[in-house]
């Protein structure tokens, strides 16, 4: 189901994003990198959060971890992770293959900003061997509300 709401919702909203299928678990952001043959930053993985009452998802590239504190300020609240189960219900994706494409459940989208460096990211799309290639102009442009500033960088 979570691949099949992923590939029609992109099939709709932008038939030009082709899926790669790797035929291997890109489940985590270093199985990702290395099936793809990128650097693990350019991962775009997707955070499922609960910030109060509200559910969101931010969209941040491989290497960056959630600032607890560029978050609260940033959403009111100190952002919590959805647990598997939370997360299934809620995206439709199984952890690993979270993605912010057909949804089960309308959320609110960020894009990191950390993203932006690059030319072009990987996001899930919608299994934990599938993936996308995608301008993190273009992947905001699709999906998110704003673009948002709540990730670190690791030294």
């Amino acid at each position: 189901m979570s691949f099949e709401s992923a590939r029609a919702w992109l099939a709709e909203h932008a038939p030009d994003i082709a899926i790669i299928d790797q035929g291997a678990s890109t489940a985590t952001v270093a199985e990702a990198a290395e099936a793809l043959g990128v650097e693990p930053a350019r991962i775009a993985k997707t955070l499922a959060l609960r910030v109060n009452e509200t559910v969101l998802l931010v969209v941040a590239r491989g290497d960056a971890r959630l600032d607890n504190a560029k978050s609260k300020a940033e959403f009111g609240g100190r952002p919590r992770m959805l647990d598997p189960e939370e997360t299934l219900a809620l995206t439709g994706h199984a952890v690993g293959g979270v993605c912010p494409f057909g949804l089960a459940t309308p959320l609110p989208v960020y894009c990191d900003s950390s993203l932006s460096v690059f030319a072009t990211v990987f996001p899930a799309a919608g299994s934990r061997t599938s993936s996308v290639e995608v301008a993190p102009d273009r992947l905001a442009a699709l999906v998110s509300q704003r673009w948002v500033d709540v990730c670190k960088l690791p030294d």
